[in-house]
């Protein structure tokens, strides 16, 4: 056993990262015990229903080019758990993740001991994870650290920070047994992040939720910009590789800009994070370097959304996780990949409404799609595989086109082999439904490779 798998194991012995509790005392109590790790530097927190971690990771890669040191905490991981902290864009190295891990374990023992006085749960495995890349952030250190939220924002773990810009991006129905039935009442929950002093940035939300944050920025009285009313993407064509934009921020007008992702919804999520570095360097007010914005974002990648990870046939990995997402990657592989026929490859987890994003994928897959192959990735929450074919039937799947296995070799071997039948070589396969079945397909698929 290597010592980043000892160091694991520790974190997985606690509370799973689908058990959060709705508390904040404990993180700021073990802030308080590291000498608050949380206040260290400048603080960009995003949160929203999809497109965080694209665009944290946009951001991210626009701070770079502006020659600035950066954190990146987001969740959850493809691989290995070292990707959920980056400096400088890359994940930490094992050796730091391990060597600080150890330092900090005590202080989180003292707050579990008093935790368990008190008759509540130790720390969770996301609140620990949260407060090990605060530590490792202060000891580099960063300039900025990129903080993505992992649920809702008024008690999530990561809401130690003060954040110098808060980021929306669009928000929908997800986790609504946590967060409420309405884009309202989650809205109500994510603008907690939003603090005295900072600067709110938002996508396009509905109505609703709009005025959720607006009200708010009017009570903290802090400078608010709204994607179309105070920025907007201009123009973008799709192309080789992703797509090429034109975006009007808060200070300038930035043009010929190369993005490598492909679809509508991420060329929204870098008009908003251009908007987001544009607030954190200059109060929204000046102009940025418009080569070194062009570099920050043609050097952006977003592993497992819309990802390209083999090719004849081509297989995209993406880590749909609810109906919006499934929605606007269809969109996109529609715009940008020119497939007569696609296989889809399908593993939800359990606390996910699976039975929505499966009919979402019949609604918008309809055209292309005959198979379907179900699965289930390794998680322990993962819906097994039959259980999951019953609700693709449900979903409006005929049962003849559905192919169901637990094994993740049979099922690319199966879904390869359908991609492959027609004659026009226009196949090609989607991984989609879970973040956990995207990391395992694409680690599976570079170890044929090796």
């Amino acid at each position: 056993m290597s010592e980043l798998q000892r160091v694991y194991g520790q974190l997985l012995a606690r509370a799973p990262e689908n058990k959060m509790e709705p508390r904040m005392d404990p993180m700021f109590r073990a802030m308080q015990i590291l000498g608050e790790p949380n206040k260290a530097c400048p603080v960009i927190h995003i949160t929203g229903t999809n497109g965080k971690t694209s665009t944290a990771r946009m951001i991210e890669s626009l701070l770079i080019a502006h020659d600035l040191r950066t954190g990146r905490y987001s969740s959850p991981h493809l691989v290995s758990v070292t990707e959920r902290i980056a400096i400088d864009g890359q994940p930490v190295d094992d050796e730091t993740f391990v060597r600080v891990w150890d330092e900090i374990s005590p202080f989180l023992e003292l707050v579990d001991a008093e935790l368990v006085e008190r008759g509540e749960n130790k720390l969770t495995y996301f609140e620990a994870v949260t407060i090990l890349a605060f530590a490792i952030f202060a000891e580099v250190p960063v300039d900025v650290v990129v903080l993505e939220v992992g649920l809702g924002g008024i008690t999530d773990a990561t809401n130690v920070a003060d954040a110098d810009v808060s980021v929306f991006t669009p928000i929908s129905l997800d986790h609504t047994d946590l967060l409420g039935d309405t884009t309202e009442l989650i809205a109500e929950e994510k603008v907690g992040i939003l603090k005295p002093g900072g600067y709110l940035v938002s996508s396009v939300q509905p109505t609703d939720a709009a005025d959720v944050l607006l009200a708010r920025a009017r009570e903290l009285e802090v400078s608010a910009a709204f994607d179309t009313l105070d920025f907007k993407l201009l123009e973008r064509k799709p192309g080789v590789g992703g797509q090429l934009l034109s975006i009007q921020g808060q200070a300038a007008r930035y043009d010929e800009i190369f993005l490598p992702l492909f679809g509508a919804h991420q060329a929204q999520n870098a008009t908003v994070a251009l908007a987001a570095v544009e607030a954190f360097l200059g109060g929204g007010k000046r102009e940025l370097n418009a080569d070194l914005v062009r570099q920050g974002f043609a050097e952006t990648s977003s592993p497992g959304r819309l990802e390209l990870v083999r090719s004849a046939p081509s297989i995209l990995v993406d880590a749909g996780h609810n109906p919006e997402g499934i929605r606007v990657s269809a969109e996109a592989i529609k715009e940008s990949f020119g497939f007569t026929r696609l296989v889809l490859m399908v593993g939800i987890l359990q606390e996910k409404d699976a039975e929505a994003m499966l009919y979402t994928m019949r609604e918008e897959y309809g055209d292309m799609v005959e198979d379907l192959c179900i699965t289930q990735s390794s998680s322990p929450r993962a819906i097994p595989a039959g259980e999951l074919a019953n609700m693709a039937m449900n979903a409006g799947w005929p049962e003849e086109d559905i192919h169901v296995t637990e094994d993740l070799e049979d099922a690319v071997e199966w879904s390869v082999g359908r991609a492959e039948a027609g004659e026009d070589l226009g196949g090609g396969v989607l991984v989609t439904g879970s973040i956990t079945l995207v990391g395992e397909i694409s680690l599976l698929l570079k170890r044929g490779e090796a």
